[in-house]
């Protein structure tokens, strides 16, 4: 992988750990962090050596908290700035003119599902995250967090629309609950448990159980065949995003890819060895 500037990147035993790395910002993202991610995650396709990803935030006070306004808007004087771009905005997306039909959207950079990349995602989440986080945390595959870990949109708060990060919420949170945390802004805040108990993080576990919480999860995963887990991932997806019929037609099509002879023989093997994997309860 190539050197990042906003991103920490390792690689350990078939998982690639990915630490959004701006701290003294909790980690807002910049031009360059969603370029950095959208590298990342279209260069993950190609590496046969991570099976998993952990997706995690630099120190202990948030995942993330969305765009950097600083470098997004605080060149505004006053109202009539708010249609202009930054002159590194525009080198940065290629976006040029007017025209409200060239619209670029940040989430086409932050997401992996966003670019293609089918490989399991698992999200630690170590404090706040709101705002543009939602691009990510919408299209991770499982989400732990750390007890002292808050979910939030501030869109409203400060005259924005909540849109695209409420879209993505949809797609794991109950309509209501998604409605009341778009709506109150800055005046509530989602507790960890809260986000468990409504189906959004599936573990809630101490700050300092974070990290193993994740790599427990990440490294079962990653021992898996990869065709079989991919496959598993693309299905779920595709369930989601198709009718009930859609989604069943296009399993036949999924089953037949993700049907690795390899795998399916290795399988089998162990299986008539009779060696079991003692699960955990959770």
């Amino acid at each position: 992988m190539p050197d990042f500037e906003t991103l920490d990147y390792d690689e350990i035993d078939g998982v690639a750990w990915v630490t959004l790395n701006r701290p003294d910002v909790h980690n807002a993202f910049n031009f360059r962090m969603q370029h950095e991610l959208k590298d990342l995650w279209r260069g993950l396709r190609a590496n046969d050596d991570v099976r998993c990803v952990v997706l995690t935030g630099a120190g202990d006070k948030a995942f993330c908290v969305g765009i950097d306004r600083s470098e997004m808007m605080g060149g505004w004087e006053s109202g009539s700035d708010v249609g202009s771009r930054p002159d590194d905005a525009v080198a940065s997306t290629g976006q040029a003119g007017a025209s409200p039909w060239h619209f670029d959207d940040p989430g086409d950079n932050l997401g992996p599902k966003t670019n293609d990349l089918w490989k399991p995602v698992v999200a630690a989440v170590n404090g706040m995250a709101c705002g543009g986080a939602f691009y990510m945390l919408g299209e991770v595959d499982v989400v732990i967090a750390a007890e002292h870990a808050t979910f939030f949109d501030p869109h409203v708060t400060f005259g924005m629309t909540m849109c695209f990060e409420s879209m993505h919420l949809l797609q794991k949170m109950p309509f209501h609950e998604v409605m009341r945390l778009s709506l109150l802004g800055s005046h509530e805040r989602m507790s960890a448990q809260r986000a468990r108990e409504i189906g959004f993080v599936t573990e809630v576990v101490p700050a300092a159980e974070l990290r193993s919480a994740a790599e427990w999860v990440a490294t079962r995963i990653a021992s898996a065949p990869p065709v079989a887990i991919q496959g598993t991932v693309r299905s779920l997806w595709t369930a989601r995003e198709l009718s009930r019929r859609q989604a069943l037609d296009m399993g036949r099509v999924i089953i037949r890819v993700g049907s690795d002879p390899d795998s399916l023989y290795a399988g089998q093997q162990s299986f008539q060895s009779g060696e079991r994997i003692k699960p955990r309860i959770r």
